[in-house]
């Protein structure tokens, strides 16, 4: 499920049990501190699929009815039919109002935590890449100069309609991402000096091709910039191993490249 539907299913599910990996041990599909949440008709998250998943969530339901175990000790081997080969711990509880509220505020540091992906530009591939980022742990802001353009954007991305983009990069927390896409060339590369005079951001791109590279590097050093700075530039975003231009492709690529940055 979408980031936002977490709140929302705690809000309208009841009554509601927490199943939560303890402890894994070996190889397990997901680790301790991975949480779901199960209500008598619906799902939220999940603690790696399979048939651990089926038996979680067969326990909880069986809570719901004061029927089930509090504690589950699974060996993920051929006793359930899976051959990961580790061991994990699962925990149920209710639910309670003051349970909620404290799920609510773990997950709510959780994402904070969630790198910082700012996309300028939100055009057809800034769009597709806004939709392909959305469900991630990312923390997505779009900036545009255009306030029609920031209409339809995933409901979890935070929006900036400002007359300057490239101002907004300082804001950029450490570690993050930096994504050019605007309609304007000169934008593009005003965005992008203020980006790589940073030496603290994980990812700057920027769309376009290599003669737009070439194009960028002697604007950067006739603007006084550390040409060298390009090193840190990706420009063309996306790689050249799929040569599909179709926007939904490139931000399948971007986002590929996000991931093994940032996570």
């Amino acid at each position: 499920m979408a980031k936002t539907d977490f709140s929302e299913f705690l809000a309208s599910q009841a009554p509601i049990v927490l199943v939560e990996i303890a402890e894994a041990r070996g190889s397990t599909p997901r680790d301790a501190g991975t949480m779901m949440l199960v209500s008598p008709s619906a799902i939220w998250g999940t603690i790696g699929g399979g048939q651990l998943e089926f038996m979680a969530i067969e326990n909880a339901r069986q809570c719901l009815e004061d029927g089930g175990a509090a504690v589950m000790e699974i060996p993920l081997g051929p006793e359930i039919g899976q051959c990961c080969g580790g061991r994990t711990t699962l925990t149920f509880s209710t639910v309670t109002p003051a349970r909620a509220g404290a799920l609510k505020e773990r997950w709510r540091r959780e994402t904070l935590r969630d790198p910082s992906v700012y996309l300028f530009g939100a055009g057809h591939v800034g769009l597709a890449l806004a939709s392909a980022l959305a469900p991630l742990p990312l923390s997505v802001s779009v900036v545009e100069t255009r306030a029609e353009a920031l209409s339809g954007l995933p409901p979890t991305c935070a929006t900036r309609h400002v007359a300057m983009p490239e101002a907004v990069v300082a804001e950029i927390p450490p570690g993050g991402a930096a994504v050019i896409l605007t309609h304007d060339h000169a934008l593009d590369f005003l965005i992008a000096r203020e980006a790589l005079s940073r030496h603290d951001l994980g990812y700057v791109g920027m769309i376009g091709s290599k003669t737009k590279r070439a194009t960028f590097a002697a604007y950067l050093e006739r603007e006084g910039g550390d040409r060298q700075s390009i090193e840190k530039l990706v420009l063309p975003i996306g790689g050249s191993t799929v040569r599909d231009k179709r926007p939904e492709v490139i931000a399948a690529m971007v986002t590929a490249e996000l991931l093994t940055t940032l996570l």
